[in-house]
């Protein structure tokens, strides 16, 4: 398997787009190699899709074998990728419904001018979907991942980290024992 993870970048980007993830602990421990990808918020489709046929592609690894994961606004474009191509599996940190609910809490429908409608696009995920979210998340509620979770085809058992915020979930023993779990365990018995 291949965890690929997105990287917000609306400055510059790297050449390619990508990086190869060397010796991180989630890849030793769960035994799979990781590429980072970049998403300049300028130029979102076209450049996402290229980063993620491009690797496969290069090193002869197949879609199918390819876990996306994103993390906060960067579940946008994972979301929309897994949305058109399959992949092994998807990995939502910290998601958010869409914008405009991050924003305005109270809003009930997403809009034409909403740039991050995850909400609308997470049923069209055909393959397995992990969420993962803070119950004490201060900059996108918890509401967001619970949401998505229930909207998701294929949903697997979701990780909830009681008192986590938005950026310390990984920091809770939890989150990488759910992760292990999910790619060296279970995505080989679907």
């Amino acid at each position: 398997m291949v965890l690929m993870e997105q990287e917000v970048d609306s400055q510059e980007e790297n050449e390619g787009g990508w990086d190869l993830c060397r010796d991180t602990k989630l890849t030793k421990d769960a035994k799979c190699g990781c590429w980072k990808y970049k998403y300049p918020v300028h130029d979102r489709q076209e450049h996402h899709i290229q980063i993620f046929l491009y690797p496969p592609r290069r090193y002869g690894i197949r879609p199918e074998n390819v876990i996306v994961y994103g993390q906060s606004i960067g579940t946008v474009p994972s979301v929309d990728l897994a949305s058109r191509y399959e992949s092994a599996a998807v990995v939502l940190h910290s998601p958010l419904t869409s914008g405009m609910r991050v924003a305005f809490p109270d809003t009930k429908k997403t809009f034409c001018f909403d740039a991050f409608p995850n909400i609308d696009k997470i049923s069209k995920v055909t393959s397995p979907v992990l969420v993962i979210h803070g119950t004490e998340d201060e900059v996108i509620d918890f509401s967001h991942g619970l949401a998505l979770y229930e909207r998701c085809q294929r949903p697997v058992e979701p990780l909830w980290v009681e008192g986590a915020g938005h950026n310390d979930v990984e920091l809770y023993g939890q989150y990488l024992e759910r992760l292990k779990q999910f790619v060296a365990h279970e995505l080989a018995n679907l």
